[in-house]
């Protein structure tokens, strides 16, 4: 059951995001979820981030853990902010614990859907190896449903469409 803060950010996401339709554009609902794996040790950071179809930075998705400091440590995704310049265009929100599950909800423009564009997610856990790339996975139609296995601290990610 996700928690109301959790709902709420999800809410606001869909108003910010950098990936949100304008007005006149098509756009598609999108819920992410991810499903972390059993460890031990405090939650985990980690950062939803897309990248173009040539494999540069994109747009950040969500960013789970709120203390910036501990941020870097998401190396992936903070060398491809860094080469965009270093702004962070997506929501964040707690970090996500042991064999928890985070759903999050947004619209994103038909025209990035089955254009080349990549899922990336990056975890950071206190005392564990980071893992850059735990889950990468194309934004296609064709893995709707279809958990994406991951390594380091994440189990699956299914994105529905």
């Amino acid at each position: 059951m996700l928690s109301p803060t959790v709902k709420t950010l999800g809410a606001a996401l869909i108003g910010t995001t950098a990936l949100v339709a304008p007005a006149l554009a098509q756009a598609r609902e999108v819920t992410l979820n991810v499903q972390m794996e059993q460890y031990r040790g405090p939650a985990a950071y980690f950062a939803i981030y897309l990248t173009d179809p040539a494999g540069n930075y994109a747009s950040t998705l969500w960013l789970a853990g709120t203390k910036s400091k501990y941020q870097r440590h998401l190396r992936g995704w903070a060398r491809a902010i860094s080469s965009a310049g270093g702004r962070v265009d997506g929501i964040s929100g707690a970090s996500v614990g042991s064999g928890r599950q985070l759903s999050v909800s947004l619209n994103i423009s038909d025209a990035l859907i089955d254009a080349g564009y990549t899922i990336h997610v990056d975890t950071a856990v206190e005392d564990h190896r980071d893992a850059r790339d735990a889950i990468v996975a194309p934004l296609s139609s064709a893995i709707a449903g279809q958990p994406q296995t991951g390594n380091g601290h994440m189990r699956a990610l299914t994105v529905n469409m």
